[in-house]
């Protein structure tokens, strides 16, 4: 199974750029979208951005994650 997780973009370097969550930053490929600027959400999957979302839609979506995480039990 694959999970695309919701990032904020911190750096911009042509087709290329940092995402951050929490306290990972990733070095990413933009080049499968437009427009992406810093402060942007986008979803990372695979090394790659490959969607934009609204600032409150990523909020939901990290919320219900974390949500998900510390309700998981670890065998």
């Amino acid at each position: 199974m694959c999970l695309g997780i919701p990032m904020k973009v911190v750096e911009k370097k042509g087709e290329m750029g940092a995402v951050k969550l929490g306290g990972v930053k990733k070095e990413v490929s933009l080049q499968l979208l437009e427009d992406v600027e810093i402060g942007d959400y986008v979803i990372l999957h695979a090394g790659f951005a490959i969607q934009k979302l609204d600032e409150a839609e990523a909020q939901e979506t990290i919320s219900l994650l974390n949500e998900v995480a510390s309700k998981s039990e670890i065998y």
